[in-house]
């Protein structure tokens, strides 16, 4: 994500003669640039491993290898100290399908009450895409808060996305509000083009961004318990209702075994972005966050997930960080005067991330020292198919 450049050669008459001063001065020139460079290259977030090619993890004593996996991206943490135990292309930015419906939940859901109701228009249905995933939300029909939450949660219904967006003030309006909230929660690899997570040109994320909206969003106690429901009955219109099922199948055990301790979070699948999926669940007082992008089948995206959580269960607390989930801005606080998310701490050891500081440092000293010489020659020289979200 700085080339280098060899100082001229210059004659050895007086150390400090015009001559070796143009020396100087050409060579700190040259050195100038490589701390622009560096600086042009934002840290980053989480920590440098997580930038880093290849899976990344601390095998200490008693830690297993973790698993081959087809994913084009995945990641393992703790969701309660944030760390990140194991990732590969964990800041790669792919299509999220239907779980960026957790950054949706995590900006619209603390706006209404659960009791709240409201009686859907043709408008507020209107600009659904062609082929999305709906959970019958009809026209003319009174719902409550609650169940629209529940058609987003269980079937990932773009039409009960839709009715919300327009309570919240329209869909461009709830596109904006959600991007500044992935902008609170650092989650830089995120661009959010539709509050559903529909195939829209440029609609982005990661799995280090869909871990952090997981995350966030389980702080709340309605989001960890729409996310967690299996079943549930829809308003069909009158006083009837109907059955709706959790498409979460690690969660329901449908076509794969259910994991045990699982409390959610949410999948996804479109023709274009494929199967993506975030899961979290509990063992022995501990909660792991697993989020695996684009493996091949449906079942396989859950089975990637399962085989994660098991190793990061089996790891326990042996195995070392290799990054961070880091704290949104807004519960930083405001004396803290810490450096852009991910960017390395000072260090005396030998780590690359105290290697880099080290350089930043030197090159500044560089500068200074070219300063000071370019100043002694400027007084001497006068210048002249198918698809769901």
């Amino acid at each position: 994500m700085p080339g280098t450049a060899s100082s001229p050669q210059h004659p050895s008459s007086s150390p400090f003669g015009r001559r070796a001063a143009l020396g100087l001065g050409i060579g700190a020139a040259a050195a100038l640039t490589l701390p622009a460079q560096r600086a042009s290259a934002a840290p980053v977030v989480g920590g440098a491993r997580l930038g880093a090619a290849g899976v990344q993890v601390r095998r200490g004593a008693g830690v297993p290898k973790p698993p081959g996996l087809r994913a084009r991206a995945w990641l393992v943490a703790d969701n309660d100290s944030g760390e990140v135990l194991a990732s590969f292309n964990a800041h790669k930015a792919l299509a999220p399908a239907s779980t960026l419906k957790m950054l949706f939940a995590d900006t619209v859901l603390p706006k209404f009450a659960a009791t709240d109701r409201h009686r859907v228009t043709a408008e507020d249905l209107a600009g659904i895409p062609y082929g999305s995933s709906l959970v019958g939300v009809q026209a003319g029909t009174t719902y409550t808060v609650h169940q629209l939450w529940q058609g987003v949660f269980l079937r990932s219904g773009n039409d009960a996305v839709h009715v919300l967006a327009h309570m919240n003030g329209g869909v461009e309006q709830t596109v904006a509000q959600m991007q500044a909230r992935a902008k609170d929660l650092q989650a830089e690899d995120t661009h959010v083009v539709s509050p559903d997570g529909f195939d829209h040109k440029g609609q982005l994320s990661s799995a280090y961004d869909l871990t952090l909206f997981a995350r966030a969003g389980l702080k709340n106690d309605d989001f960890r318990g729409y996310c967690a429901t299996r079943v549930a009955d829809f308003p069909a219109g009158g006083s009837k209702t109907f059955q709706i099922q959790n498409t979460d199948r690690l969660l329901t055990g449908q076509g794969v075994a259910p994991y045990q301790g699982l409390i959610g979070v949410k999948n996804g699948y479109t023709t274009n972005a494929g199967n993506t999926f975030t899961g979290a669940a509990t063992r022995d007082g501990r909660t792991l966050l697993v989020t695996v992008m684009h493996p091949g089948s449906g079942a396989e995206v859950y089975e990637e997930t399962a085989a994660l959580l098991d190793w990061g269960f089996r790891a326990g607390g042996r195995a070392g960080a290799v990054g961070e989930l880091v704290v949104p801005l807004s519960e930083r606080p405001k004396e803290s005067a810490s450096p852009v998310a991910g960017a390395p701490a000072a260090s005396s050891g030998g780590s690359a991330e105290g290697r880099e500081g080290w350089a930043l440092g030197g090159s500044a000293v560089v500068a200074a020292l070219a300063g000071g010489s370019l100043v002694a020659l400027r007084r001497r020289r006068r210048p002249t198919g198918r698809r769901r979200a």
